[in-house]
């Protein structure tokens, strides 16, 4: 009958006493599951910022008019202006841009180094895009504030992103356009256009580097080209 008694009481004293709060599975705390040390990267916090790149790549369209394969990469050969509206045909731009197509039709067998009396022209153009524009300022710092508060306490977390690096410059896309004709008749014997980029800062408006890899790339099959039919000749 005691023990029976000092069991209740003991019974009873439990269930006056106060159960301590225990966090749910996966609540945010200092540690354990879901807290502070793995619950992974906050899209609140800045992150690494992505600057887009120049394509490497060297696009290159050519056609070749379908009689015209034994009369290319032969004879005399004068490089002039292209005749458009469009472009940036400007006189200052198109120097290192006639080299570069001077030296590459010269490899492929034309002769380049006399003007007189040619048998055909080559009319190049050169027309630029903004293919990204320039960066935006950047903000020097930045950051961002998260608290946690549980039954086990609250925390407090603060990160800050340092960028001191300057806007990049835009990446501007340049088209070399070039056609060959008879001089005699006018008319087409052979054309095609390349394309690539380059950042601003590098050059890529007024540079030989990309002149050379423009020319390079877009004589690098001729006189091969999709073949089509002869244009109507034209007068020089």
């Amino acid at each position: 009958m005691k023990a029976t008694t000092a069991l209740a009481a003991l019974l009873l004293a439990c269930a006056a006493t106060p159960v301590l709060a225990q966090g749910m599975p996966g609540e945010g705390r200092w540690g354990g599951g879901g807290g502070w040390q793995d619950a992974g990267p906050d899209p609140r916090y800045p992150s690494a910022r992505q600057t887009a790149q120049p394509s490497k790549k060297i696009d290159v369209t050519a056609y070749r008019a379908a009689d015209a394969e034994a009369l290319l990469g032969k004879g005399r050969i004068v490089v002039s202006r292209m005749a458009s509206d469009a472009g940036d045909n400007e006189d200052g731009k198109l120097p290192v841009y006639e080299a570069a197509i001077i030296d590459e039709l010269a490899r492929r067998g034309y002769d380049t180094a006399t003007a007189l009396d040619p048998g055909q022209i080559a009319e190049i153009g050169v027309s630029h895009s903004v293919a990204v524009p320039e960066e935006a300022p950047h903000r020097k710092v930045s950051g961002a504030m998260s608290t946690t508060v549980s039954n086990r306490g609250s925390g407090f977390g603060l990160a800050l992103a340092v960028d001191l690096t300057k806007p990049a410059k835009a990446i501007i896309s340049t088209r070399l356009d070039l056609r060959i004709r008879d001089k005699a008749t006018g008319r087409v014997l052979w054309e095609g256009h390349a394309e690539g980029e380059a950042r601003e800062e590098d050059g890529g408006i007024n540079n030989s580097q990309m002149a050379a890899r423009l020319a390079t790339a877009l004589l690098k099959q001729f006189p091969d080209g999709q073949v089509v039919q002869p244009l109507a000749a034209v007068t020089p």
